[in-house]
């Protein structure tokens, strides 16, 4: 009998080694994996290689995450901090201690599409004579320059979701979804927490995430996104 679901937070993590890469969905705190990347950052994990689209919100709920050895670079889209005090990462940042990949947003969620479809590079015209395209392969099409982009991949994914059933279908609720989905298919194993597990399987047409894609869900109602 397929059932998917775990009954711990370190049974969640289980596999989730230092040096690896890990991908955390989120947009602002929408989907954001509040209770997984706590006990993440309670862990003794480090060297990880982090995807993210921003660090901010992070910061803001596992700074200890940003402590020296613990993130050793990361691939996002806003490396920007709330107010005007300088956070860990900006400081990491500033000091050149963390490694960055700025992307545009529109091609962060692109490179995230074509990893998990199995594609390895794509070029698109976003950032072409920009710092964010420096050293990248640049060619021309149709007397137009494009930039060569990697698709993305990562060992872990980390995401929150509204509802799951024990076989790992997942449904998102409003803006929760953002990266979601496509992390769920870009890394080798995926980890859902969610607000309810569902006993009866849920319908097939307001499925966002199928099981196929999701290997473990926890419940973690508290903290709901």
């Amino acid at each position: 009998m397929i059932d998917k679901r775990v009954d711990s937070l370190e049974a969640a993590l289980a596999g989730l080694d230092s040096g690896m890469r890990l991908m955390i969905s989120g947009f602002g705190g929408a989907g954001f994996p509040t209770a997984l990347v706590r006990a993440l950052e309670a862990s003794a994990i480090g060297d990880i290689q982090l995807i993210s689209n921003t660090l901010r919100i992070i910061q803001d709920h596992a700074p200890g995450l940003f402590a020296p050895g613990r993130i050793r670079d990361v691939v996002c889209s806003s490396a920007r901090s709330r107010g005007s005090e300088t956070s860990d990462f900006e400081k990491r940042l500033l000091s050149g201690d963390l490694p960055i990949e700025l992307v545009p947003q529109g091609t962060f969620a692109e490179r995230l599409r074509a990893g998990g479809a199995g594609i390895p590079a794509f070029y698109t015209p976003t950032g072409v004579g920009t710092k964010l395209t420096e050293g990248k392969e640049v060619r021309n099409f149709d007397g137009r320059d494009y930039v060569m982009e990697r698709g993305i991949t990562a060992d872990f994914a980390l995401l929150r979701g509204h509802r799951a059933d024990r076989w790992g279908n997942v449904i998102f609720e409003g803006t929760q979804a953002n990266f979601g989905p496509a992390m769920a298919a870009a890394a080798k194993l995926t980890v859902v927490e969610v607000e309810r597990i569902e006993e009866e399987p849920l319908v097939p047409a307001s499925v966002h995430i199928p099981g196929i894609l999701v290997q473990r869900i926890i419940q973690a109602p508290e903290l709901r996104q």
